[in-house]
C-alpha cells in the first residue's frame, strides 16, 4: 500500500533494511525481528500494522510516514544522540543482534520503559505539567507540524484534553483547520470524534463547517472504527457511513455460530453490562481481533524456517498494566474460544453495539431506559458509582449467581430479542420514568437529611480518600485509558487535579442544600416534559425545554466558572451540553420548517435521552457536593 517507501528506509530500532512493519503510535517503521518483540508488548505499547498485507485508511498510512520521515524515532531515542551514552556503553540495537536477548531488552527500554525519551525537569505540580503540555497541544495541531505534536503526547499531554478558556479539545482544533493527519495521530492517541464543545459541536461538525469534508468523513469512521474493525473481521465489509449506513451485523448460518445454553446465557450477561463495563469488553474484543490478524498477516509473511519460533509467537493478549488483574485475565481468556465461539461473541457486541447507540439514545427501549435510571434512580454516593465496579469478566463469567441480576436480564429478555432500533416509546416506559424520577427525588431529600446529619456529627475521619480523580493521586488509570483506540467515556480526557485528602471544602463550591433546591427544580420540570410527552402534548416541548434550561443555568450558575474538580467540570459540562441539545431537538417540533417532515416520534426519543442525562449529571453534582462539604 506504501507508494512512498524507499529503499534506503531503515527499521527504527535495529537500522535493518526494507522494514515491512509500521508501529502506529510511535510513528517508526520497524523489521520482522523487531516487530515479533513489539507484538508481544501489547497494542497499549505499540500498535504494528503491516505496511503492504494490511489495510490502510490511506490519510493514517501518510500521517506514520509523515512522522517517520520528520525524525519521529529521534523522540524514543532522544538521550542515546549524545555521544555520551556512547561513551557510556549505552547503544541501540543493530540488525546482527540476537532477538533474544538483546533486541528484546532495547526495544522494551524504548517504548515501554521509556528510558530514551527526553525528561522534563522536576515539578511538584505532575498535573500541572500535564495541562501544561496539553494546551501546548490544543495550540500545535492547528499546524501541519506531527512530530512536534507526538512529542507532546509522548510526555504525557492529553489527547482529549477540554481546554478550559477555550471550551473544546485539540480533536477540535485540527478539524476546524483541516489538519487531517493530526486528527489521525490524536485520534490514535484516543481523541474522540464525539466530543462536544462548550456549544455542543463535536470536530465533525468543525470540519464540515470549515468545508473539510474528508475529513469530517474520516472522523465519522474513526468514531465507529471499533465496530467497522469488528464487522470486516468476520465479512471482509465494512459499513457505508457515508450513506447513514454505520453498522453491518453479519448474518451467518446457524450452524457457524456457537448456540450453547452457555452462549445464551452469556448473551444475556452482555446486553445487562452498564454501558462502561460493555466498552471495556468492546475494546478487549477488538484488541483480541487485532491480535489474531495480526498473526494471520506475520504468519503468511514470515520465513518459516527461521523466524516462527516459540519467542515470536504471542498466544494471548499480553497484560496490560493499567487494567486489574481480573480484567487481564478476561482478556487472556479470549485467545481460548475457537472460531465458532469468537465469531458468536462479535455478532453479539455488534448487535448490543448497535442496540446501545441506536436504541438508548433514539429508540428509549425499555432496557436503555432502566439503564439510564439505575444511574439516576439507585446511587446513593460517589463511592456507588466509581468505587469497587466489577470487571467484565467476573460480571460475564458462568460463576454468576446474582438473583438480583438473573430476574432483571430475565424480565429484559423479550425486550431484547425484539427489534430494538425502531420501536416506539411506550406509555407504560413514560410510567417507570416518572417513578423512577419520583424515586430520584426521595434520594435527594434523603441526600440532603444526611447532610444535615452528618454536619452535625462529623468527625476527621471520612472516607473522602476514595472520592475518585480528585482526591487520589495516583488514580490516573482512567485518564491514559483513552491512550488505546476505543470507545472513550472520560469526559474531557484530561489529568485529575490533584488534591491532598482531609483537606478543608473548597469555599467556591456551593452548599450541598442550594444544589440539592436546583436539583428538585430541574427533576419537576423534567417530570413536566415527561408528562407532555406521555400525553402527546408536543407544544409543550419548547416551554418545558426552556424551563429546564433556566433551571440548569441556575444549578450551573452555583459552581465556579474554572471548578478545581474534574469531575464538577465533567458533570457541568454533561448538565448544560444535554441543556442545549435539549431545547435543539424540541425546536423539532416547531410547524413549518423546509426539509422533510419532522418524525415526532424519534424526536420524542432524543428528548427523554436529555432528560436523562440531565438529570444524571444534577444527581452526579449532588453527590460531589455532599461529600465534599461534609469532609
Amino acid at each position: 500500500m506504501s507508494k512512498r517507501l524507499r529503499s534506503s528506509e531503515v527499521c527504527a530500532d535495529c537500522s535493518g533494511p526494507d522494514p515491512s512493519w509500521a508501529s502506529v503510535n510511535r510513528g517508526t517503521f520497524i523489521c520482522d525481528e523487531c516487530c515479533s518483540v513489539h507484538r508481544s508488548l501489547g497494542r497499549h505499547i505499540s500498535q504494528v500494522r503491516h505496511l503492504k498485507h494490511t489495510p490502510w485508511p490511506p490519510t493514517l498510512l501518510q500521517m506514520v510516514e509523515t512522522l517517520y520521515n520528520n525524525g519521529a524515532n529521534s523522540i524514543w531515542e532522544h538521550s542515546l544522540l549524545d555521544p555520551a551514552s556512547i561513551m557510556s556503553g549505552r547503544r541501540k540495537a543493530n540488525p546482527q543482534d540476537k532477538v533474544h536477548p538483546n533486541k528484546a531488552e532495547f526495544i522494551r527500554a524504548k517504548y515501554q520503559m521509556l528510558a530514551f525519551v527526553h525528561r522534563l525537569p522536576c515539578r511538584d505540580d505532575d498535573s500541572m505539567t500535564a495541562k501544561d503540555l496539553s494546551k501546548q497541544l490544543h495550540s500545535s495541531v492547528r499546524t501541519g507540524n506531527l512530530e512536534t505534536c507526538l512529542r507532546l503526547l509522548s510526555l504525557g499531554a492529553q489527547a482529549n484534553f477540554f481546554h478550559p478558556e477555550k471550551g473544546n479539545t485539540p480533536l477540535h482544533v485540527a478539524s476546524k483547520a483541516g489538519q487531517i493527519l493530526q486528527a489521525e495521530l490524536l485520534a490514535v492517541y484516543g481523541a474522540d470524534p464525539g466530543t462536544q464543545d462548550s456549544s455542543g459541536k463535536t470536530p465533525v461538525d468543525y470540519a464540515r463547517q470549515g468545508g473539510h469534508h474528508e475529513l469530517a468523513e474520516r472522523l465519522v469512521e474513526i468514531q465507529y472504527e471499533l465496530t467497522d474493525r469488528l464487522a470486516f473481521y468476520l465479512c471482509g465489509r465494512k459499513p457505508d457511513h457515508k450513506n447513514g449506513q454505520h453498522f453491518i451485523i453479519p448474518q451467518m448460518a446457524d450452524s457457524s455460530l456457537d448456540l450453547s445454553e452457555l452462549a445464551k446465557a452469556a448473551k444475556k450477561k452482555l446486553q445487562s453490562l452498564s454501558n462502561h463495563l460493555f466498552e471495556e469488553l468492546a475494546m478487549d474484543v477488538y484488541d483480541e481481533v487485532d491480535r489474531r490478524e495480526t498473526d494471520a498477516v506475520w504468519l503468511a509473511t514470515q520465513n518459516h524456517s527461521t523466524l516462527v519460533t516459540e519467542t515470536t509467537v504471542v498466544p494471548f493478549l499480553p497484560v496490560n498494566p493499567e487494567y486489574s488483574s481480573t480484567r487481564n485475565q478476561g482478556r487472556q481468556k479470549l485467545a481460548r474460544f475457537n472460531a465458532h465461539e469468537f465469531a458468536t461473541l462479535v455478532i453479539d457486541i455488534l448487535s448490543d453495539a448497535k442496540r446501545r447507540q441506536q436504541g438508548s439514545p433514539l429508540s428509549g427501549s425499555k432496557d436503555n431506559v432502566e439503564l439510564i435510571l439505575k444511574t439516576i434512580s439507585n446511587q446513593h454516593s460517589i463511592e456507588s458509582q466509581d468505587n469497587d465496579q466489577p470487571d467484565y469478566d467476573s460480571v460475564a463469567s458462568d460463576e454468576d449467581t446474582d438473583l438480583e441480576a438473573t430476574a432483571s436480564k430475565a424480565n429484559r429478555q423479550k425486550s431484547l430479542d425484539s427489534d430494538l432500533s425502531d420501536g416506539p416509546v411506550t406509555v407504560q416506559e413514560f410510567m417507570e420514568v416518572k417513578n423512577a424520577l419520583v424515586a430520584s427525588e426521595a434520594k435527594i431529600q434523603q441526600l440532603m437529611k444526611a447532610s444535615r446529619l452528618e454536619k452535625q456529627n462529623s468527625t476527621p475521619e471520612s472516607d473522602y480518600d476514595n472520592t475518585p480523580n480528585d482526591t487520589d493521586p495516583d488514580d490516573t488509570g482512567s485518564s491514559r485509558k483513552g491512550r488505546q483506540r476505543s470507545m472513550v467515556w472520560q469526559g474531557d480526557g484530561s489529568v485529575p487535579d490533584t488534591v491532598e485528602p482531609h483537606t478543608a471544602p473548597s469555599p467556591i463550591l456551593p452548599s450541598t442544600e442550594d444544589v440539592i433546591r436546583k436539583t428538585e427544580q430541574i427533576t419537576k420540570n423534567i417530570q413536566e416534559l415527561l408528562r407532555a410527552a406521555q400525553e402527546n402534548k408536543h407544544d409543550s416541548y419548547i416551554p418545558c425545554s426552556e424551563r429546564i434550561h433556566v433551571a440548569v443555568t441556575e444549578m450551573a450558575a452555583l459552581f465556579p466558572k474554572k471548578p478545581k474538580s474534574d469531575t464538577v467540570r465533567t458533570s457541568l459540562r454533561l448538565l448544560t451540553s444535554s441543556a442545549y441539545r435539549l431545547q435543539s431537538e424540541c425546536k423539532k417540533t416547531l410547524p413549518g420548517d423546509p426539509g422533510p417532515p419532522t418524525d415526532i416520534q424519534l424526536v420524542t426519543q432524543q428528548v427523554i435521552q436529555c432528560a436523562y442525562d440531565i438529570a444524571k449529571a444534577a444527581k452526579q453534582l449532588v453527590t460531589i457536593t455532599t461529600k465534599e462539604n461534609n469532609n
